[in-house]
């Protein structure tokens, strides 16, 4: 028996526009189909979806292409399989992953690990005028968003959840130093979530002027310009010699990581939260790092329990406006990505398909 689907009366599409990725930078928006949702399932018309560094990285992208961009979706429901716990015209954050919630790793909470989490989708993808979310996102990682929470902010749930994620895997306690490598808008995230979580002292280190002048604005009590001086100089020089007790490396780079290591305080720890490519190794000093009992964590996407934080954090008012610097229409995608690549005018972009 066909299951019973509920509709906004005036919207049932059968075809969507969506950007897909190729490979080798190249970036379409076409027609793609759009099936009506089965049972537990969504159709969300996807009202602004923010663009995420990663995407940006040609080594990661090329090793998954072909496949629709996006990932930071907020939407409306417009409809619903039979026995979607949701309603039509509802406001909805829509995590592309999703977890079993049953197997081991979702047991012990490490929900990034789930064979179902990483398996999982939304059709075609987010940034798509509509989407398909499938019953085992929207059972575990579909979130009602109030109405104090704009479309824009709403987008911030995704990526400020894995900065939610990074943070609690550094171990901060409340009155530790942190230094933060790289402010672009995920820098941004972790120095207002370390504020947030009892920093004493939050250094920000960037090359970009643009964004060594927003430092202040998102928590940093020192912006530490890269090029002016070696890193570990400045922040030891600023800490009476001791370091960082928590370092965030925000690039995907193997001198970031090279520097950021030897600004870690005894005791401390650095938490890589953007991969190196797969043929690059990082060569570590282990004695160095075995007699200060420096701890080097990775901290990679996020589970519900860092979205549901994420949207808490958000309605507490979670100062994030400033962030957003970029804005597009679903036919300027390209644009949208190459204003993206521009540190020294822009942190957070959003388009609006």
């Amino acid at each position: 028996m066909k299951p019973t689907i509920q509709a906004h009366p005036s919207v049932l599409p059968t075809f969507t526009r969506a950007a897909e990725y190729f490979g080798s930078g190249e970036v379409r928006v076409h027609d793609v189909p759009l099936p009506p949702p089965a049972d537990g399932e969504l159709t969300v018309r996807v009202t602004a979806c923010g663009i995420c560094a990663s995407e940006t990285l040609r080594w990661y992208a090329d090793s998954k292409a072909p496949f629709v961009l996006g990932h930071e979706p907020v939407g409306e429901v417009v409809a619903l399989g039979a026995t979607a716990p949701f309603a039509i015209g509802q406001r909805v954050f829509v995590h592309h992953h999703a977890p079993c919630m049953h197997c081991r790793q979702c047991r012990r909470g490490d929900y990034v690990q789930c064979q179902t989490w990483r398996s999982s989708k939304l059709y075609p993808g987010a940034l798509s005028q509509f989407m398909t979310v499938p019953r085992g996102n929207v059972a575990h990682d579909v979130l009602a968003v109030p109405d104090d929470v704009s479309d824009e902010r709403a987008t911030l749930i995704e990526p400020l959840a894995t900065v939610v994620k990074s943070v609690r895997r550094s171990g901060l306690r409340a009155g530790d130093r942190v230094l933060v490598v790289g402010l672009g808008a995920m820098g941004m995230l972790h120095m207002l979530v370390a504020r947030q979580r009892g920093a004493a002292t939050i250094f920000g280190a960037e090359r970009s002027q643009f964004r060594l002048s927003k430092a202040a604005t998102f928590g940093a009590d020192k912006a530490v310009d890269i090029g002016a001086a070696p890193l570990r100089d400045q922040i030891m020089h600023a800490t009476g010699g001791e370091g960082a007790e928590i370092v965030f490396v925000t690039p995907g780079s193997l001198e970031a990581l090279q520097s950021a290591i030897t600004c870690v305080a005894r005791g401390g720890t650095l938490v890589m939260f953007t991969p190196l490519p797969p043929h690059e190794r990082w060569p570590l000093d282990v004695n160095e790092l075995f007699f200060k009992d420096i701890n080097v964590v990775s901290s990679y996407s996020a589970g519900p329990d860092d979205t549901r934080a994420a949207l808490e954090l958000l309605t507490g008012g979670l100062p994030v406006d400033g962030l957003f610097t970029h804005r597009f229409g679903l036919e300027d995608v390209a644009k949208a990505y190459a204003a993206l690549k521009d540190a020294e005018a822009s942190l957070k972009v959003v388009v609006y398909p």
